[in-house]
C-alpha cells in the first residue's frame, strides 16, 4: 500500500491540495502530518515551499466557499450533514454556533486549526449571512496562517522529521496495529456513551403531533426553546407559547420553572441532544414531567404547524458583523 510520504514525493502539491481540501471540508482525517511532511520535503529540496503553501491555501478556500454556499442556500440545516462524520455531533455543532455568535469572523480564522470545525464556521458565515467579500478576506487569512505555520515548521525541522519518519517506518506493523486498536477503542467508547445517552430518554420524548394535541386541549405546558443565540438571530420564531431560555440559565431551574410544571424542551441539535441533557438536569432537581420534543423546531415546522415570534426572557448577545 502506498504511504502518504510516498504520495507526497510522487505527486507533490496535487496531494497537498487534495488532502487539505478533504480535511477542511469536514472529512475526519489528520492534516498536520501531511503539512509537516510537505514542509520537510520542501526543506530537503523535493518540493517548492511556496507552491505547497499556495496549494493548501487554495484547497482550504475552496472548501470554505463550498460550505459558505451551502450555508447561504440551506441555512444552519446544512450543518446537519456534518453530523454523519463526527463522533460527537451534538455538542460540536452547538459549541460552534455559540463561539461563532461570540467571535464572528475571527472564529473563521481560528476554525482552521480546530479539527472538524472549519466547515461549521464557513457554513454559519453563509447562514447568518456574512458578506462574501469579508468572509473571503478572513478565510484567506486563516488559510494562510494554517498552511503557512505547519508547512514552515516542517521546512525548518526537516532533518528531525526525517529521523522520526525513519523510526516510524522501522516500527512497521506493530506501531500501526497499536494506533489502529487505540482509535477503534476510542470510537467504540464514544458510540456506546452517546447511544446510551440518547436512548435513556427515548420514552420521555414528545412528538410534534402530541404537543399540538395537548396545546389544543388547553393543557398547561411550559415550552422552552433551548436554541443558541445564533439560532434565534437567524430564525427568530418558535412554537406558540414558547420561551427562550439558554441552558446556562437553568443551572438552578426553580428560579424560572415551577417544580410541578410539565415541561417541553426543544432545540436545534441532532437528535434533540441539548433538550435531552436539560431534561436530565431537571430530573436531577426533582422535576417529574420533562419531555424533549422529537425533531425540535424543525420537526414542528415539518409537521405543518404554525410558528410565532419568540418570547425572549434573556437578551440575545449579538456581536457586530
Amino acid at each position: 500500500m502506498t504511504s502518504v510520504p510516498d504520495l507526497l514525493i510522487e505527486h507533490g502539491v496535487a496531494v497537498v491540495f487534495a488532502w487539505a481540501f478533504v480535511v477542511q471540508a469536514g472529512v475526519p482525517a489528520p492534516a498536520i502530518p501531511m503539512l509537516l511532511g510537505a514542509g520537510a520535503l520542501s526543506g530537503s529540496g523535493r518540493m517548492h515551499v511556496v507552491l505547497a503553501v499556495a496549494a493548501a491555501m487554495a484547497a482550504t478556500l475552496s472548501a470554505d466557499v463550498l460550505w459558505y454556499s451551502l450555508g447561504r442556500s440551506y441555512g444552519a440545516r446544512a450543518l446537519g450533514m456534518l453530523s454523519r462524520f463526527s463522533l460527537d455531533p451534538d455538542s460540536l455543532i452547538r459549541h460552534a454556533k455559540e463561539r461563532f455568535a461570540a467571535h464572528r469572523l475571527r472564529y473563521v480564522v481560528l476554525a482552521k486549526f480546530l479539527p472538524g470545525v472549519n466547515p461549521l464556521a464557513a457554513g454559519l458565515a453563509g447562514a447568518v449571512p456574512i458578506r462574501l467579500d469579508r468572509f473571503l478576506l478572513y478565510a484567506a487569512a486563516g488559510a494562510l496562517l494554517w498552511a503557512g505555520a505547519w508547512i514552515t515548521l516542517g521546512y525548518l525541522c526537516a532533518d528531525v522529521i526525517g529521523l522520526i519518519a525513519t523510526g516510524a517506518f522501522r516500527g512497521g506493523t506493530p506501531l500501526v496495529i497499536v494506533i489502529a486498536v487505540g482509535f477503534i477503542a476510542y470510537v467504540v467508547f464514544k458510540y456506546v456513551r452517546r447511544h446510551h445517552f440518547l436512548s435513556h430518554l427515548q420514552k420521555a420524548r414528545m412528538t410534534p403531533i402530541e404537543l399540538k394535541r395537548r396545546l389544543e386541549a388547553g393543557d398547561h405546558l411550559v415550552i422552552v426553546d433551548l436554541r443558541t443565540a445564533l439560532d434565534i438571530e437567524t430564525t427568530p420564531y418558535g412554537i406558540p407559547g414558547a420561551r427562550w431560555i439558554p441552558p446556562e440559565a437553568l443551572d438552578d431551574p426553580h428560579q424560572r420553572i415551577r417544580k410541578d410544571s410539565e415541561v417541553v424542551f426543544y432545540c436545534a441539535e441532532p437528535r434533540e441532544a441539548t433538550s435531552a441533557r436539560m431534561a436530565l438536569v431537571l430530573d436531577a432537581h426533582g422535576y417529574k414531567n420533562v419531555h424533549p420534543l422529537s425533531g425540535g423546531l424543525e420537526g414542528w415546522r415539518q409537521a405543518g404547524f404554525a410558528v410565532e415570534p419568540l418570547h425572549v426572557e434573556a437578551p440575545v448577545a449579538v456581536t457586530a458583523r
